[in-house]
């Protein structure tokens, strides 16, 4: 049994890069693939459906997973994402391709969640701590190394390559995860809400398209747009939830004021350390060319690799999670401040570097604290659905930061020199010190433990 469930994890953790690396590796191609296929627009589009539907189809994910069970969602989602890469490798035109890359987006985000999810059912939560840090350090590694391995296919085989390389990785992927991963729940209940799931993709899509597309963010037109239909659908969705005997995202979830919390905190801090991503190369080109910035960007992934290393074997001296988040929202707090005053300063290194340095850091605390906390305080049944709810928090709110932090800058000093983006991180600052304020606070390591 703990040999099937090492190859589990080594197939979920494989699974985890793939879907990671996807997106900062096809970034690197985008010129490469414009050339090619003759695209002059729709390039954006390649990178963003992939990011809409990873996002959107998180909490689906995590109820099918409750439903039928990790090992066919798993194997499912391999199927769909391997499928996505070699219709991406084989794709004549953009159109195709952008195609290719919302399916692409859809088996990923099952790679995910399912993967947070069997890790939480597989593993208590001394062995999740345990193995948290490879977690972290495997998203650390997609982050550093994808950019620089899609410039590299791209200027030698050819980009179709980004594509095709996961199709190996996929096969292993499947064959290790399958041999130890939870099938179908003795006890399953309910059906999938087919209604929730609509109304859903209606809202997540509008708040990922107005964080995702600068046009659509800034239209006088389509901005109101998507944002009266994301909250109509919202709203709908809440009720409907409320109403029906077998919802999508469970209120129980809710009724836990911890998990419920949580789900806030992880909506606030991912619009500000995920929103703010865009914007942090644009400070350090402040003052540096394209190698200095490259050198400047490193001490964010130096800090996200910093914490991850130390967080298995500090957080079992202090095994309360939301200790842990409440560090990561402060440490964030203080990173974006420091970079705000950097990019008033038109981005004086000896603030900027510690400044990235901590936001890196409370990337690695936050996400660590609250994934831990969702495995391990979720209800029987539930776990997809905490971890589907946990994760799309974080990504809607950091596409949804981006289009904001962006709007704020434009509005208030018409454009993305120093003055814009010194309001950028200063707004992030206080949303991620908005955070620590709404952090739950749980006084005993017990409060934070398996309930199911």
């Amino acid at each position: 049994m703990h040999a099937s469930r090492r190859l589990a994890f080594a197939g979920l953790l494989l699974g985890m890069a793939i879907a990671q690396l996807d997106g900062l590796i096809v970034t690197a191609a985008l010129p490469s693939i414009g050339a090619d296929l003759h695209a002059r627009t729709g390039l954006v589009a390649v990178t963003g459906a992939g990011l809409l539907t990873l996002t959107v189809a998180t909490p689906l994910h995590g109820r099918l997973g409750d439903l039928h069970g990790r090992r066919i969602c798993f194997a499912g989602s391999v199927v769909v994402f391997a499928a996505a890469s070699a219709w991406c490798a084989a794709a004549p035109d953009i159109g195709s391709l952008i195609a290719a890359r919302a399916l692409q987006g859809l088996g990923g985000s099952g790679l995910i969640v399912t993967a947070m999810s069997a890790l939480g059912e597989l593993f208590d939560r001394d062995e999740l701590l345990r193995r948290q840090g490879r977690q972290m350090a495997v998203f650390a590694a997609a982050t550093l190394g994808g950019p620089p391995l899609g410039g590299l296919l791209a200027a030698g085989p050819g980009w179709r390559w980004i594509f095709l390389v996961n199709l190996p990785l996929c096969v292993a992927a499947l064959v290790l995860g399958l041999r130890g991963l939870p099938g179908k729940p003795a006890r399953a209940a309910g059906k999938f809400d087919v209604g929730s799931s609509v109304l859903l993709v209606v809202a997540g899509s509008a708040v990922v398209a107005t964080g995702t597309f600068d046009g659509l963010a800034r239209s006088p037109l389509w901005t109101p747009v998507l944002v009266v239909s994301a909250l109509t659908a919202g709203f709908l969705f809440v009720r409907r939830q409320r109403r029906t005997p077998s919802p999508l995202i469970s209120p129980a979830v809710f009724a836990d004021t911890v998990l419920k919390r949580a789900v806030v905190v992880n909506g606030l801090a991912g619009a500000a350390l995920y929103g703010t991503f865009t914007y942090v190369a644009l400070v350090a080109a402040l003052r540096a060319d394209a190698a200095g910035t490259g050198v400047l960007l490193v001490a964010m992934t130096a800090g996200q690799l910093a914490l991850s290393a130390s967080f298995a074997a500090l957080a079992r001296k202090q095994p309360e999670m939301t200790a842990w988040g409440r560090f990561g929202c402060l440490l964030g707090t203080a990173g974006l401040a420091a970079v705000a005053v950097a990019a008033a300063l038109r981005g004086t290194p000896w603030l900027l570097v510690p400044g990235l340095f901590a936001i890196g850091a409370a990337f690695a605390a936050c996400t660590s604290a609250y994934t831990v906390l969702g495995q391990t305080r979720a209800r029987s049944g539930l776990m997809g659905v905490t971890m589907g709810s946990l994760t799309f928090a974080r990504q809607a709110g950091g596409l949804a930061g981006a289009a904001v932090f962006g709007w704020l800058a434009l509005a208030t000093t018409g454009g993305l020199a120093a003055p814009g983006l010194t309001v950028v991180f200063a707004a992030a600052a206080a949303v991620m010190l908005v955070s620590r304020l709404t952090a739950p606070a749980v006084t005993s390591s017990a409060a934070v433990s398996s309930s199911s």
